[in-house]
């Protein structure tokens, strides 16, 4: 009997009906989440479905930028890193039904904006990170993926999480890049596992 209290007291349920006050405190620490959509999310915040729809116009663990303003980044020093996080399934080896095509420079780590990844997901995020930044947290990164892709929104969330601090999320990504008639290369996704 106890164990159906406690199932009860803690069932997601409890805190998602209309109206919910606890609902509503936590939807101010995460842009995007609503009583509509709140299904769409885990506990603490990531999404886990329909990762191909509009996002929010900003992340609170990043400053959100557009092409002109990552061009300009693009000239500062130290440069920033640039991250691909566009998905591509996985089945012991990635699997590419076309080419992928992404920003000049940038280091691409598929399935890394996972609302739930395995942990040997999150190391080779971790992994990446730290050869990315040089170790150095305060380094500046730019994460994307395309316009419209909670993966980088997911991705930008979880580099803060551990614990990196200069974080860019260009929000529409390699849309927005060529939509600035600005010239793409081809991709090649670092190889996994760690």
């Amino acid at each position: 009997m106890r164990y159906l209290l406690l199932l009860i007291v803690l069932s997601p349920w409890t805190l998602a009906g209309p109206g919910s006050q606890a609902l509503t405190e936590e939807n101010t620490r995460w842009p995007g989440v609503t009583d509509e959509n709140f299904e769409l999310f885990s506990f603490d915040g990531y999404r886990l479905f329909r990762y191909r729809s509009p996002t929010p116009q900003g992340s609170d663990y990043a400053t959100t930028i557009n092409t002109l303003q990552l061009q300009r980044l693009l000239q500062q020093d130290p440069k920033p890193a640039l991250l691909d996080v566009q998905p591509i399934p996985w089945n012991g080896v990635f699997i590419q039904q076309k080419p992928r095509l992404h920003l000049p420079g940038s280091m691409w780590l598929p399935n890394v904006g996972q609302g739930e990844p395995e942990a040997r997901w999150l190391e080779y995020y971790r992994k990446n990170l730290k050869q990315l930044s040089g170790g150095d947290k305060h380094y500046p990164l730019v994460i994307y993926c395309t316009a419209d892709c909670w993966m980088s929104w997911n991705a930008v969330k979880r580099a803060a999480s551990l614990g990196y601090s200069n974080i860019f999320w260009y929000r529409n990504g390699t849309d927005g890049w060529v939509e600035h008639d600005l010239p793409l290369e081809l991709a090649e996704p670092e190889s996994f596992p760690p």
